[in-house]
């Protein structure tokens, strides 16, 4: 089997791969071949027997699509995209990423009539206010930031390409992925994981949105899970809605940093300082704060049950288990 990874050098990317690899197979298929693409160079893995090629590139750049599907990959994981806070504050690079890369590589994959299976990261961005007290799949998309309407855009398109036989796709609508490891991101939602990972490191991290703001989250570790079930899915399971909203954990921030406390203590918890952002503040206000996620959970996809355990899986899968207390 032959898998290509777009935005490969990303967070979940390298975890795909690494799990991926570990793995050695997807859908009870050998996996002899990796296309790694992303726009800095992604780093191959240690460990892996078949082929790996790894490379850069703007899959919104002429050309660019049709040379990463020109080996006829079986299944795309396309990752690569523009996050949330960039989108908004830089209106021509969302577009173009998001919306013309994607666009591309559909392109590009209809007219090598190979009709590989597209897993697409969209994101719960896709729905706008006013919501009611726990969003369905079905709910009307009418997002309120440029980022969530690329997103949407991106799944009709992803719809419309599967209806018409081109390619099978399932889109996954990711809830706020926390804890993030590494350094922060330009993301609007970075601050979820920074008032976790900063703190657990031993340094003060910056709280801008008040404690009562709600919201929706899955690990680092869930994440990929739910792009290796979703490459497993069939059409008929699927059936004609391919877009789904995933499971995830809904906590106000101020139970994130109870449970911060409850693992880790109250030295620890009282890193966190708090500083209003406006632009932050406006963005998180327009997205969902509960997703009803049973269709995802009939279908098979899981999360973890409490914010203590996204807690403790970070510790786990990046601190070695240890906590800078």
């Amino acid at each position: 089997m032959h898998i290509l990874i777009t935005g490969a050098a990303g967070m979940i990317g390298r975890k795909l791969v690494a799990r991926l690899v570990k793995d050695g197979q997807l859908n009870g298929q050998k996996i002899d071949h990796l296309s790694l693409i992303d726009v800095v160079a992604p780093e191959k893995p240690a460990g892996f027997t078949g082929a790996i090629e790894a490379s850069t590139s703007d899959l919104s750049n002429p050309g660019a699509a049709a040379k990463a599907i020109a080996k006829k990959p079986d299944v795309i994981f396309h990752l690569a995209g523009v996050v949330s806070g960039e989108a908004e504050i830089d209106f021509e690079k969302g577009y173009r990423v998001n919306l013309d890369g994607t666009r591309a590589l559909l392109e590009a994959i209809r007219a090598a009539d190979q009709k590989p299976k597209v897993i697409f990261t969209s994101s719960v961005a896709v729905y706008g206010a006013p919501f009611s007290n726990s969003i369905a799949d079905d709910f009307q998309l009418t997002p309120l930031t440029s980022y969530g309407t690329q997103k949407a855009i991106c799944e009709l398109l992803l719809a419309d390409y599967t209806r018409r036989g081109f390619l099978e796709g399932v889109g996954i609508r990711l809830p706020t992925i926390c804890v993030r490891p590494g350094k922060p991101n330009k993301a609007a939602s970075g601050f979820f994981s920074g008032i976790i990972r900063e703190p657990l490191a031993g340094q003060e991290a910056l709280l801008p949105v008040s404690d009562a703001v709600r919201h929706t989250h899955a690990s680092p570790r869930a994440a990929v899970g739910f792009l290796i079930h979703a490459a497993g899915l069939t059409r008929a399971q699927l059936g004609p809605r391919i877009n789904l909203a995933m499971p995830g954990v809904s906590c106000t921030v101020g139970e994130q940093v109870d449970a911060l406390r409850r693992v880790a203590g109250e030295k620890v918890a009282a890193r966190i300082r708090r500083e209003p952002d406006e632009l932050v503040q406006r963005i998180v206000a327009g997205w969902a704060e509960r997703l009803d996620a049973k269709r995802a959970r009939d279908l098979g996809f899981k999360a973890e049950a409490t914010f203590d355990d996204i807690i403790r899986a970070h510790i786990e899968d990046e601190l070695g288990g240890k906590i800078v207390a």
